[in-house]
């Protein structure tokens, strides 16, 4: 297995300086270079994380650039950069400017490192995974989104507090889209093999799942200004913990479909074996009727914010 000796980080903000914190602190790589476009951000944060290596005991280099050139060479690259939508921003406007500044990544990760394995953060995370693959051309394999890790994160939190157990005995997937139509699968959560339908009545479950849905929102409203970045960035650590050590993990992601649950030239989110060269395989599982339909409209919604990315120039 090739050593992973580079991660590169596409944006510096509170989600990606958090998320190459967590890489240095593990030591997932012998270096970690955080990029964005605001001068001394990427550099301030690589600085404030690398002086903190005597305390904390990893070796892993750290350093930040305003130049896409950095990229160069790197083993995996994670996007986080975007904007997030503001008031009075339709969601069209919200893809069309995410799209324009992810089609100026991808077509640098084509050019400067073609052999990387790429985790796709901006949302609208299902689409922009898409139009990720779609301008830099890498194999799909090789190119997949973080959501379905941080919602199943936060469902199977509220299941553990819901019954006072410890969040690590809950075991369970969010399918489909990071977004309003996202779908917990009650009937695949249990803790420690017990279902959790036959623990929970079934107003705390849907409680649970409303809850889950707005999980991000409910974080923004809490916070005031700026959203969520301690979960989001485990999570993203979670999965470049599974490919850095080919842990053949079993991990709810955003994918692309080409036949799996019957879905065509789409990414979305369902389980998938996540190692060294990204998404291994799709696993299919067995959904309620209740559950296939919520999946579908999840499917429905991707495809609609897909169509509003068709206006846009050619990559």
């Amino acid at each position: 297995m090739a050593e992973v000796r580079k991660i590169a980080v596409l944006g510096a903000g509170n989600i990606g300086g958090t998320l190459a914190q967590r890489v240095a602190e593990a030591d997932l790589a012998r270096e970690v270079v955080l990029i964005d476009i605001v001068d001394g951000l990427p550099q301030g944060k690589a600085l404030d994380i690398q002086e903190s290596a005597p305390i904390l005991g990893f070796s892993c280099r750290v350093s930040g650039s305003t130049s896409l050139d950095a990229l160069a060479g790197a083993d995996i690259v994670v996007e986080t950069a975007g904007l997030a939508r503001k008031p009075g921003m339709s969601r069209s406007d919200l893809l069309g400017k995410n799209a324009e500044i992810l089609r100026g990544h991808a077509r640098a990760v084509r050019e400067q490192a073609p052999g990387a394995v790429v985790l796709v953060v901006t949302n609208p995370v299902d689409v922009m995974a898409y139009w990720f693959r779609r301008v830099s051309g890498l194999p799909a394999q090789r190119v997949f989104g973080e959501s379905g890790t941080l919602d199943t994160a936060r469902f199977r939190w509220f299941v553990a507090e819901a019954l006072g157990v410890a969040p690590r005995d809950v075991v369970g997937f969010v399918l489909g889209t990071h977004g309003d139509t996202m779908v917990p699968v009650l009937s695949l959560t249990s803790v420690n093999g017990v279902p959790v339908p036959k623990l929970l009545a079934e107003a705390e479950l849907r409680a649970i799942v409303d809850r889950t849905r707005a999980g991000g929102a409910e974080i923004v409203n809490l916070l005031k200004s700026g959203s969520a970045y301690y979960a989001p960035s485990a999570s993203q650590a979670e999965l470049l913990r599974a490919v850095v050590h080919d842990e053949h993990r079993l991990l709810s992601v955003t994918t692309a479909l080409d036949g799996p649950y019957g879905y065509r030239d789409l990414y979305l989110g369902v389980p998938a074996r996540i190692g060294r060269g990204g998404v291994e395989s799709v696993y299919e599982v067995d959904l309620t009727p209740g559950e296939r339909a919520a999946l579908d409209a999840s499917a429905a919604a991707v495809k609609a914010d897909l169509a509003l990315l068709a206006a846009l120039p050619a990559p």
